[in-house]
């Protein structure tokens, strides 16, 4: 009896070691392909692509929308960088539910889309046109279109219609989507220059550490 009163004290003893010891697990939501950057906040992590287009070669082939048919509760962060743009209104709330349904209890969701009220208060303040190049980034230049429609290119070389925007955000709308979806702590961050939002949601509440560190790492980060 009191070998196993032992066993047991020993093993409670042990666990904050061994999840302190854990490495992290980070699931990428839609990012295409692994050499694709992510922020440098997840290095070290153990990194997992979920798409639904297998050119990437993602770990996991599956459609965003079918996320609560995964085993819950199974990552410490969500990453998911201009995809949710890709659904149409009522399916990306059942993407963000389903980031919920996947993230353990203290893990967090990091988003990032489109800010169309920054695009189009541009627009609106140097009369361009539709067809004007907006900003030039990594992939070439973009256009207006290709901001509120997906990028036309891409579109034009796979032939997917998954690529297409049938979407939008604002800040008020990406921050009414995860209160919706249950998010215990939101933060939205609007980049006017990039013209992108970036929100971070918490499942419970984080540490002003934690959320400090978050935040500072995530608005540095250009990738």
């Amino acid at each position: 009896m009191l070998g196993q009163v032992l066993r047991e004290f020993l093993s409670y003893r042990s666990k904050p070691r061994e999840e302190a010891a854990r490495t992290p697990r980070l699931l990428n939501v839609g990012g295409g392909n692994k050499s694709i950057p992510i922020p440098s906040h997840y290095r070290g992590w153990e990194h997992l692509l979920m798409d639904i287009d297998r050119r990437g070669n993602p770990d996991i082939i599956c459609d965003a929308r079918r996320l609560a048919s995964l085993r819950s509760s199974q990552f410490d962060a969500v990453y998911c960088s201009h995809n949710l743009e890709h659904y149409y209104r009522h399916d990306a709330r059942k993407v963000i539910e389903g980031f919920h349904h996947v993230l353990k209890p203290d893990g967090f969701a990091e988003i990032r889309v489109p800010d169309l009220q920054s695009v189009i208060a541009r627009v609106s303040e140097t009369r361009m046109d539709l067809g004007d190049v907006l900003y030039h980034s990594p992939a070439g230049p973009i256009l207006v279109l290709d901001v509120l429609y997906g990028l036309g290119s891409e579109i034009e070389s796979s032939g997917r219609d998954f690529y297409a925007h049938k979407n939008g955000f604002t800040a008020k709308l990406l921050r009414d989507t995860l209160q919706a979806a249950r998010f215990a702590s939101i933060h939205v961050f609007e980049l006017p220059h990039v013209f992108e939002l970036r929100a971070l949601a918490f499942k419970s509440q984080p540490s002003s550490e934690k959320l400090q560190w978050l935040s500072s790492s995530t608005l540095g980060s250009h990738s």
